[in-house]
């Protein structure tokens, strides 16, 4: 029952933001991508932080196009930037965010995803001449993406998508697709916070999550990469966890730490660049997470 009524007033998010991913697939706006690639250093990062924070690609749907690019030349410093923000936020779990955990949330979650792939590009660039970052690809790169995408952000976005029968096509199975992975997660996840709120005893989260200082913070961080199922499945999640007691602080690292380090995520960064660097990938997460923490604990 608690499940059917939280899916029932998630639906109007939901809807709009299947209709909003597939609008943006079936036209193609995934190609404006390569454009944050071109330039200085220092541009690429930001907008490459931008872009990862705002557009609808799964982690291992850029897996191809960042292969490419890396072997071309593009510079790491951009390409962690993306990597770092692209699996925190996109428009669906902008809504579905913020539909359970409330706007100012949604918001201070897309600013951390944008602020983690700043900190990670100019990280890298700090250290680019470092024996971390030194030949960072791995000899044979897997360019073979679980979306199974042969040569992504190629050609020119078509708004009028519907003027084009291949993307009408590409429209109404994206948002089918979209429809049932959204409704599928969300699904187990509420059913998951019923389950906690009725037989997880809120003191148990107040005493290890909740209390004052960075280290709740520094735990929600580190607690949120083995529990993370993924970006839409952790919100009712968390939802949960602050419902009895974590912080607020707390939750922001629990969602920054997990989305960088869960599985797809991972595997998209694991599949092309060398264990250090990767080790490096998740340091910025772990950094970055806290940092997010403490600054939102302070606002919130």
């Amino acid at each position: 029952i608690f499940a059917g009524k939280a899916l029932a007033n998630t639906a109007p998010f939901i809807l709009f933001a299947v209709l909003a991913v597939a609008y943006l697939k079936a036209s193609g706006a995934e190609n404006l991508l390569a454009k944050a690639f071109e330039g200085n250093p220092a541009r690429m990062i930001v907008l490459a932080a931008l872009l990862g924070g705002l557009s609808p690609f799964c982690s291992c749907e850029v897996i191809p196009f960042i292969a490419a690019l890396l072997a071309v030349g593009a510079p790491l410093s951009a390409v962690m930037a993306f990597w770092l923000s692209s699996p925190l936020m996109d428009p669906a779990m902008f809504l579905i965010t913020s539909g359970t955990l409330g706007w100012d949330f949604a918001m201070a979650k897309t600013i951390a995803a944008v602020g983690l792939g700043i900190l990670g590009g100019f990280g890298a660039l700090a250290f680019a001449n470092t024996p971390i970052f030194a030949n960072p690809l791995r000899e044979k790169p897997q360019v073979g993406g679980c979306c199974g995408v042969k040569a992504p952000f190629s050609a020119t976005p078509v708004w009028a998508f519907w003027t084009v029968p291949e993307r009408r096509t590409i429209f109404r199975a994206t948002g089918l697709e979209n429809g049932v992975f959204l409704l599928k997660w969300l699904a187990l996840a509420y059913v998951i916070e019923a389950l906690m709120l009725a037989y997880v005893p809120a003191e148990w989260i107040a005493r290890i999550l909740g209390g004052e200082g960075i280290g709740p913070i520094i735990l929600g961080a580190f607690v949120g990469a083995p529990a993370y199922l993924n970006g839409y499945a952790a919100v009712p999640l968390v939802d949960a966890l602050v419902q009895q007691g974590m912080t607020q602080g707390a939750a922001m690292a629990f969602v920054i730490a997990g989305g960088v380090s869960s599985i797809p995520a991972a595997i998209a960064v694991w599949a092309l660049v060398k264990p250090r660097v990767f080790a490096a990938y998740l340091g910025f997460a772990v950094l970055g997470a806290v940092l997010a923490g403490l600054t939102w604990q302070a606002v919130a």
